[in-house]
């Protein structure tokens, strides 16, 4: 198993990076739509469909809505981060209250609506960042990365206290603290690299930890629609790896916010 990670991972990382920071304009968007497009298809199998018609409509769907997008351009685009803003909230009352309201979204219907608010919302924000230069979406992706690492050794060192035992055992109080510490100091370093300023360094920590919370709840929401599919993975695309979902859950969340609140913080 470990050695198939190192292979996944040798290929998929220069890959994906040279994507991000190689690409611009329609390529780059056309890029990122193929990553939220494996994402949509194995969003259909956590929403328990499971006829392959079905699965390609939904996916053909999303990929409609995202060429309709793609020609409104920038008039659609704060409309639809500011939808995904509020589709999270509703995600975290699902989250903080599972099982006891999985009546709310149990029914596949529901569950494909919800995608349309995690997955468009997110690659909106991906191009929003693109078109805002390329240092604000090395922030966040850094951000996503810096929260995870710190949870993971703050949670192995000190975690008591469950997150959310009925959803994700493994996730402490402790780690998402270790994951918010790492986050500071990201945006404090990341304030004096770009010269922003004791405001604007003050405001980027603010955001830096309001996005924090949101790529947690980002990797909550998908391993409680795992959970209740009884699934480990959303799907086996990436060997050693699981799947698309799986290494972007917390970006789903983290993009689509800051890319909605990167705006508040002045540049000099």
């Amino acid at each position: 198993m470990l050695k198939q990670r190192i292979i996944t991972a040798a290929w998929l990382a220069p890959l994906v990076i040279a994507g991000l920071f190689g690409l611009e304009g329609n390529a780059y968007a056309l890029f990122t739509a193929l990553i939220v497009l494996l994402a949509t298809w194995e969003w259909s199998n956590l929403a328990g469909i499971a006829s392959p018609l079905q699965r390609t409509a939904y996916l053909v769907f999303m990929a409609v809505l995202m060429v309709l997008l793609w020609l409104a351009g920038s008039e659609g685009a704060g409309g639809l981060l500011w939808v995904g803003a509020l589709g999270w909230l509703v995600n975290l009352y699902w989250v903080t209250h599972y099982p006891d309201k999985t009546n709310h979204w149990q029914a596949p219907s529901w569950r494909l609506v919800m995608g349309l608010w995690v997955l468009l919302p997110c690659w909106v924000g991906f191009n929003v960042l693109e078109a805002a230069g390329s240092v604000w979406l090395l922030f966040v992706l850094l951000l996503v990365w810096s929260a995870d690492i710190g949870a993971y050794f703050a949670g192995r060192a000190w975690g008591q206290r469950k997150l959310a035992p009925s959803v994700s055992p493994g996730k402490s109080w402790e780690g998402v603290l270790g994951g918010m510490m790492a986050t500071v100091l990201l945006a404090l370093v990341f304030g004096v690299w770009q010269q922003l300023g004791i405001l604007g360094s003050g405001l980027l920590v603010l955001i830096t930890l309001v996005v924090t919370l949101a790529s947690v709840l980002g990797d909550l929401l998908e391993s409680m629609l795992k959970r209740h599919r009884q699934i480990k993975d959303s799907s086996q695309l990436l060997p050693g790896h699981g799947g698309v979902l799986d290494r972007v859950d917390s970006l789903t969340a983290a993009v689509p916010l800051f890319a909605l609140l990167y705006p508040l913080v002045p540049v000099l």
